[in-house]
């Protein structure tokens, strides 16, 4: 949500975390409009924030050891891997309460939120997985997908079809937090591993 940088400086989280810079990119307006061909909602202006993130990203990832990205729905994403893909390959531990990774049709509110992790590991339309041609952004073996709580057949079947390794909320609970971590600690480190050994 975009009130969640205000609360969290109420809160004083800047105070706690104390940055060495922040910036500030503001969302284009939310409008109802539907793009008839990919049955999403606001396509143009989510690739072209998705875009200026990047921008804005990019050049902040090569002086910072460390960033906090927050606000926006989940299609802020799409930006934060675009900037990723530009400087390396990155894995990504993906905590949701929804796996975000459906097409479209299954979508009930056509909402590109809702289908983020599979917009950038490259399960939709060109116009949003290529973006600058980098397809895709992450890689699917270098994402850990946890904490669905939709275990609807037809909304699961596609994360459990992507060979993405994941992790449902029931799961997550009878693991614990501190296995299911240990789970992609593993997973990030075998990667590191296959690079290794194939470079």
């Amino acid at each position: 949500m975009k009130v969640l940088p205000e609360w969290l400086k109420k809160h004083r989280f800047p105070e706690l975390v104390k940055p060495c810079n922040t910036y500030k990119l503001p969302p284009p307006e939310y409008i109802m409009d539907l793009d008839t061909t990919l049955q999403m909602m606001n396509v143009d202006k989510v690739v072209a924030y998705a875009k200026e993130q990047a921008i804005l990203l990019a050049n902040v990832i090569k002086d910072t050891h460390f960033l906090i990205v927050l606000g926006g729905d989940c299609s802020i994403l799409i930006g934060n891997a675009i900037a990723l893909k530009q400087t390396g390959n990155y894995g990504l531990f993906f905590l949701d309460g929804h796996t975000d990774y459906i097409p479209s049709e299954l979508s009930q509110t056509a909402a590109i939120a809702g289908m983020d992790l599979a917009i950038v590991t490259g399960f939709a339309h060109e116009k949003l997985t290529n973006i600058y041609n980098l397809a895709p952004y992450l890689d699917k073996s270098n994402v850990f997908c946890v904490g669905n709580r939709e275990y609807g057949p037809d909304y699961v079947q596609p994360i459990l079809e992507s060979g993405i390794p994941y992790c449902d909320l029931d799961r997550l609970r009878a693991n614990g937090q501190k296995n299911t971590a240990e789970l992609f600690i593993d997973l990030v480190e075998k990667t590191i591993m296959m690079a290794f050994l194939f470079t």
